[in-house]
């Protein structure tokens, strides 16, 4: 499967001001086309029912699922972990975590990577130190595959910064899970994906 691209959302029902079902159809709506599964305190089975009402909005705008984690909830698209497991299970879409040149590194069957933190991020407070574009464009000359730019990216400016520097799309968390109105952000964010590219 090609890589993924533009806008990926990462799932926090934490973070929400309501359902995240609504949070991610309104992101669908504003023109996301892949949303990584997170919630991972959750049991199988209510992550698995989840996956279920999430799939379909999707499905229906031509995007993908993907499960965080090497248990694809009875789909076909994982992200996994810097930590592993190695090699990567066998799904149609395999995206794992890097923070580093070493990590990348030892990427193998994997279609696409995201890289972290780019920028300072309040969803988790203390992490990096952040790559900044610079550090992101000099990582990502040594991936095997294409990257994701990740952590504290809220602005189209930002998202505008990490397309720049060769990142195919930019992931984003916090920013979307918090918004006031997520397809408004969506919408932004996507149209700076397009003036970029």
């Amino acid at each position: 499967m090609s890589a993924i691209r533009g806008i990926v959302v990462l799932t926090d029902r934490w973070q929400t001001r309501r359902p995240l079902v609504e949070v991610v159809a309104a992101a669908v709506a504003g023109g996301v086309r892949a949303v990584v599964l997170r919630e991972k305190d959750l049991p199988r089975a209510e992550r698995a029912a989840l996956a279920a009402d999430l799939r379909p909005i999707l499905a229906e705008a031509g995007g993908t699922l993907i499960v965080a984690g090497p248990d694809p909830l009875d789909g076909n698209a994982v992200h996994l972990p810097a930590a592993g497991p190695y090699p990567a299970p066998r799904c149609r879409l395999v995206g794992r975590s890097c923070h580093d040149e070493a990590e990348l590194l030892r990427l193998t069957s994997e279609d696409y990577a995201t890289l972290s933190p780019v920028f300072p991020s309040r969803s988790k407070p203390g992490y990096g130190p952040p790559l900044r574009p610079d550090g992101l464009a000099s990582l990502i000359r040594r991936s095997p595959v294409p990257v994701l730019a990740l952590g504290g990216v809220e602005t189209p400016d930002q998202v505008r910064a990490c397309l720049r520097a060769g990142a195919a799309g930019v992931a984003v968390q916090g920013a979307i899970m918090r918004a006031e109105d997520p397809f408004t952000l969506c919408r932004a964010l996507q149209t700076a994906t397009k003036e970029a590219t």
